[in-house]
């Protein structure tokens, strides 16, 4: 994704005062704008080009914005996030639409900054159509977002770290993408701690027909094979000290000899490495060269474990969820409230690997179409509360949970977690600053 990319905003509205005021500001603003004034309209468009959020009024002339939403919900493909703008007396049919799925809604009369900050708020969570998805909602995963837009066609070597099943490689995947042309260039993954040293040895550099006994044939290794475009060596940490002094020869030379042969060739490519290690330490104690260190440290990308990040955990939950509804028939699944609060409440030590599995094995094995908890694992996690406590902090303790689960599963958003709650915006804002809850807020 290109930061000089426009936010692309489809507006159906039958007012010719409130279109065209709307337009001529969200074209001030920089926003690539398509005004349509029916549903019918709207709906042909929608079927042919992608946009990051629609704003639509409730009333329109052929039907309702309700009917329109409802239509597209039935629609193969991903729906761009949606904003209605409504009367005094469409609030209650709002609410619904919230719960349908919507993002959020204004009341007319409005004021048009309060609009745009609502837009503001939803691209936090929102990609320009077409390109990559983001990595997460949560503050932590937003900022690695936009330093790996930052990087972008910038060459320079970057190491990853985080503990297993946190997303390394699918940030090293999002890196490369990050490049022009991406699609042109390779992207090659080797993983250093799951190969002998003789076979990491030919798989890195190559080997020439004849090297060793077995090589039957020439093979090029993943540096040849990742010219022009990234090369990802993930689990670093594992790879023997004799093969490091080779990596790092390679890596400053950009030069690669075949195991078995004398020529020296050229590759030009970024090298993104990773590891669960801590590597400083690993240098202090011997096990890691330092200068290799240096080398491969040039931007350092820290993938946060899911525990430090809760709000990601339903957003990623429900995005597996999409993608076993795709390869499986049947109803779409969901999940019931007490899976919600199971979620959120586990650790998570197999971080996002550990929930993508725990999606997949209840959708396989529960009949239901609501997952319940039971069917996520197969030995349930103690659930642990405190018998020392009074039932004012009990309570207050369940009332913070309750709103942080429902804040999050609906992206922070509060006007939609509001009308969840049953409750106005204020007094949601009143609880949040009495119960100290903030977007960063872990239970």
């Amino acid at each position: 994704m290109r930061t000089t990319d426009k936010l692309r905003l489809l507006l159906i509205e039958d007012d010719e005062v409130v279109g065209e005021a709307l337009t001529d500001r969200f074209d001030l603003e920089g926003f690539d704008c398509v005004w349509k004034r029916t549903g019918r309209e709207a709906m042909l468009l929608l079927q042919h080009r992608r946009f990051d959020i629609v704003i639509s009024d409730i009333r329109l002339p052929d039907m309702t914005g309700e009917a329109l939403y409802t239509k597209l919900l039935n629609e193969p493909g991903p729906l761009p996030r949606y904003v209605f703008i409504t009367g005094y007396g469409e609030i209650e049919q709002a609410v619904r639409l919230l719960k349908l799925g919507a993002a959020d809604y204004i009341a007319k009369p409005f004021d048009i900054e309060v609009l745009l900050a609502k837009i503001g708020d939803l691209t936090l969570a929102t990609t320009p159509a077409g390109h990559q998805a983001l990595l997460g909602i949560s503050h932590a995963m937003r900022s690695l977002q936009a330093m790996l837009e930052k990087l972008g066609d910038f060459g320079s070597n970057v190491l990853i770290t985080g503990e297993s099943g946190v997303g390394k490689e699918v940030v090293a995947g999002m890196l490369h993408h990050q490049q022009e042309i991406a699609g042109a260039r390779p992207f090659v993954a080797v993983n250093c701690g799951a190969l002998s040293e003789s076979l990491l040895e030919a798989e890195l550099f190559g080997h020439e027909k004849g090297a060793f006994t077995g090589a039957a044939s020439l093979h090029k290794g993943v540096f040849e094979r990742a010219h022009g475009g990234t090369l990802f060596l993930d689990e670093i940490g594992d790879m023997p000290l004799p093969m490091q002094v080779r990596l790092l020869r390679v890596i400053q030379d950009r030069r690669v000899t075949r195991v078995g042969g004398e020529t020296q060739m050229p590759v030009d490519l970024r090298v993104v490495c990773a590891t669960r290690k801590d590597l400083k330490v690993m240098v202090e104690s011997g096990g890691f060269r330092e200068d290799l260190y240096y080398r491969i440290n040039v931007v350092h990308l820290r993938v946060p474990p899911l525990r430090e990040r809760k709000e990601d955990i339903l957003w990623l939950a429900r995005r597996f969820l999409d993608e076993q509804s795709a390869q499986r028939s049947g109803a779409p699944r969901s999940l019931s409230t007490r899976a919600e609060r199971v979620l959120l409440d586990y650790p998570w030590p197999g971080n996002v690997r550990e929930l993508k599995h725990a999606i997949e094995r209840a959708c396989l094995f529960s009949p239901d179409g609501i997952l319940q908890p039971e069917a996520l694992f197969e030995e349930m996690p103690a659930m642990t509360q405190s018998a020392d406590e009074t039932l004012t902090d009990h309570l207050r303790t369940y009332e913070r949970e309750h709103i942080i689960r429902v804040l999050v599963s609906h992206n922070w958003h509060l006007t939609r977690a509001a009308a969840i709650l049953g409750i106005s915006r204020k007094n949601l804002w009143e609880r949040m600053k009495r119960l100290d809850i903030q977007e960063s807020a872990e239970k």
